[in-house]
């Protein structure tokens, strides 16, 4: 490629995967609206997104292996089409049908969204391993504003996903969703710059799926357990919540609630993702060596232990929902997406800067194959602990995930670097 191509380059797969992180915020929150207007238990919202995450297991280590076949061009390609055909089925929704055939009909369209999500997130971070520039500090940089673009545009998503249910109601939403995206498709195949890179030596095997370096394998090991602590109250136990409180059981009453609930998970989102963004200033000066970095990251997940513990302990306290109880919600979850966005991007940076980068299709396929696993315990535990404990549960299941994650990440100092 020309002087100038890895730079286009990164800038259509960071509009492509725009586009798509869009479209996956507001169909999660369409999804869970709808059904839980329909009168949805949390168990049952939760048993929507479980396909959806196991998919993602088992799409992370086929995907490294398929993007070092084929070439990271046509697994982002892959993952848009799936998108765009997993919206056109769930428009077949039919509302006479009965629970337990929506549950599993909506199960498996969100399974093939799941395949969808891991093939276009796997490709556009390998694609910034391959297309950063060589001096210090590039890579970080490189990767902490794709992380972080890439989530206030998911936030963006949820709110709306909110308000196109509120607005022009379920059918009509995902049939607009679905015309967009095919539109990105389109524009993506006509200006993605030829010769993206992406296929790997040695690619003919799926053996050595798991990472040979320890610090990848524990790495991902923290990796899991930090997703479940966001997703133990981020999918269901959160946002079904809201809704009831904010919600008079009235139709104008719940348009409100969407509008509200799916502004507040934006808000959190877009935050979470300007200070993924900003992540390498927060952490301080430039060219800091990879243990630097590493020890940072064990700090960080240190920081995030006690905030759902202190959360769940204020839930017990209130009982009943209480507005004083709302605003420290409020105010908790956004330092907890504080914390958490910090771990994020420094796991992100550290995944590249561990992988090899002859094998960093299947390192990064790996490593995300954990983070959909902790999404996928996470995605669970949301929907049982809030309906087993209520919110003081949810939150306290949270803080448990949060504790495993900084053991996990305690063992990386104890990984000498691999040559």
């Amino acid at each position: 490629m020309s002087t100038s191509s890895p730079l286009r380059a990164y800038s259509a797969v960071t509009a492509a995967y725009w586009a798509f992180m869009l479209s996956d915020g507001a169909l999660r929150m369409l999804v869970l609206l709808h059904f839980n207007s329909l009168g949805f238990t949390p168990i049952q919202l939760a048993y929507l997104f479980l396909l959806y995450e196991i998919a993602g297991i088992v799409t992370n280590l086929a995907a490294g292996w398929l993007a070092a076949r084929f070439g990271l061009a046509a697994t982002l390609y892959a993952g848009l089409a799936l998108q765009i055909a997993a919206l056109a089925a769930l428009a077949q929704l039919d509302p006479g049908w009965s629970i337990a055939a929506s549950v599993i009909f909506v199960m498996a369209v969100q399974g093939v969204s799941g395949v969808a999500k891991d093939l276009a997130k796997m490709s556009s971070k390998s694609a910034v391993k391959l297309l950063a520039p060589a001096q210090e500090g590039a890579l970080f940089r490189w990767v902490a504003t794709l992380t972080g673009s890439k989530n206030a545009v998911k936030g963006a998503g949820f709110f709306l996903g909110a308000a196109l249910l509120a607005v022009f109601g379920f059918q009509a939403a995902i049939w607009g969703m679905a015309a967009v995206l095919a539109l990105i498709l389109l524009g993506v195949l006509l200006f993605l710059p030829e010769g993206l890179p992406g296929r790997m030596k040695g690619a003919d095997s799926w053996s050595g799926w798991r990472s040979g370096d320890p610090r990848v394998n524990r790495l991902s090991l923290a990796r899991m357990f930090l997703f479940g602590a966001r997703d133990v109250w981020f999918v269901v136990g959160i946002p079904i919540y809201f809704q009831g409180v904010l919600s008079d059981g009235t139709p104008e009453g719940n348009r409100e609630a969407f509008f509200l609930v799916g502004g507040f998970m934006a808000v959190w989102i877009i935050l979470y993702g300007a200070v993924q963004a900003f992540a390498p200033r927060i952490l301080g000066r430039k060219g800091q060596s990879e243990g630097a970095i590493t020890r940072k990251a064990i700090l960080w997940v240190g920081f995030l232990v006690p905030i759902p513990f202190l959360l769940a302990a204020a839930a017990m306290i209130a009982g009943d929902p209480a507005d004083w109880l709302t605003a420290t919600l409020f105010g908790g979850l956004l330092l907890f997406g504080f914390v958490f966005a910090i771990n994020s991007s420094v796991h992100s940076y550290l995944i590249l800067a561990f992988g090899a980068a002859e094998r960093i299709t299947r390192d990064v396929g790996f490593y995300y194959m954990a983070n959909a696993a902790g999404r996928l315990v996470g995605t669970l535990l949301s929907g049982v602990s809030y309906q087993v404990g209520g919110l003081p549960l949810c939150l306290g299941t949270a803080g448990l995930m949060a504790f495993a994650s900084w053991l996990a990440a305690r063992r990386l100092n104890s990984v000498p670097p691999q040559p």
